[in-house]
């Protein structure tokens, strides 16, 4: 029996890197996709590479700032699928970089809004129908809420996502007598698109190699490579499943043993 079958899981945040590969993922191990993010041309293109039949999968252009189309996603799941059983986040404001001294909180609060209540938005939209069955919430946290990197500045949204975490630990307690799973992947450096950019762009500001870049951030690691999107997915997509029927209010570091707890 595969991971997922017959069961639905709602993915937010599906463009070309991490929320493709969970979607991926899903279908890969028995399970129905129903894929969220703001701009329909990239949730048609996930679909149709991970489902071409399109029998697995349903999408609907979803941003997590507004609480009304967090509801028409998760409508689109029992209308299409009957249900929900899962529910990963990866809608994320990653992008915006510096700390404290240089901080527009107006921009913080921004991202704060996109990475800790789009989550919670998303999260309450599933709640009637994961009530119905039990099922998982899955958030994709990073690890720079717990250690900060020392190559870039990200404060805002380390602290998103620090105050996601947070937030994991009452939604457990809460949620649990109705059999509702709730944890939290924390990837490190992850090899998927941002980073292979933050790799190119490093690169060329220093005259140096691509592999160079990368070589510094893999010696960082126990082991001799980069966790990839698709490993971060994998670990998603365990949590979401009935393998993990009794884990709950965790925190799941994938990132090749950089930062060990």
């Amino acid at each position: 029996m595969s991971l997922l079958d017959g069961k639905t899981v709602v993915v937010s945040g599906v463009g070309a890197g991490l929320g493709h590969q969970v979607a991926a993922a899903v279908v890969r191990d028995g399970g129905n996709a129903v894929l969220g993010a703001r701009t329909e041309a990239n949730l048609a293109r996930s679909a149709g590479e991970v489902d071409p039949g399109g029998s697995r999968t349903a999408y609907r252009a979803t941003d997590v700032t507004d609480e009304g189309q967090c509801e028409a996603l998760a409508a689109l799941a029992r209308e299409r699928f009957g249900g929900i059983d899962g529910v990963v986040h990866v809608a994320a404001w990653d992008s915006h970089f510096g700390g404290l001294e240089d901080a527009d909180f107006a921009t913080w609060l921004s991202v704060v809004d996109v990475n800790l209540l789009g989550a919670l938005r998303m999260t309450r939209a599933c709640l009637p129908a994961l009530k119905e069955r039990g099922g998982a919430v899955v958030f994709i946290g990073t690890q720079s809420a717990v250690a900060a990197p020392s190559q870039v500045r990200q404060a805002a949204y380390a602290a998103s996502k620090g105050a996601l975490t947070s937030a994991m630990y009452s939604l457990a307690r809460e949620l649990g007598p109705h059999r509702i799973r709730v944890n939290t992947v924390l990837p490190g450096w992850m090899w998927g698109p941002p980073v292979r950019a933050f790799v190119r762009f490093t690169a060329h500001a220093e005259g140096t190699s691509e592999e160079a870049v990368l070589g510094r951030l893999a010696e960082r690691m126990a082991l001799p490579e980069l966790a990839t999107d698709g490993d971060v997915a994998d670990a998603a997509v365990f949590l979401a499943s009935d393998r993990a029927r009794a884990v709950t209010g965790q925190s799941l570091l994938v990132n090749a043993g950089e930062l060990m707890r």
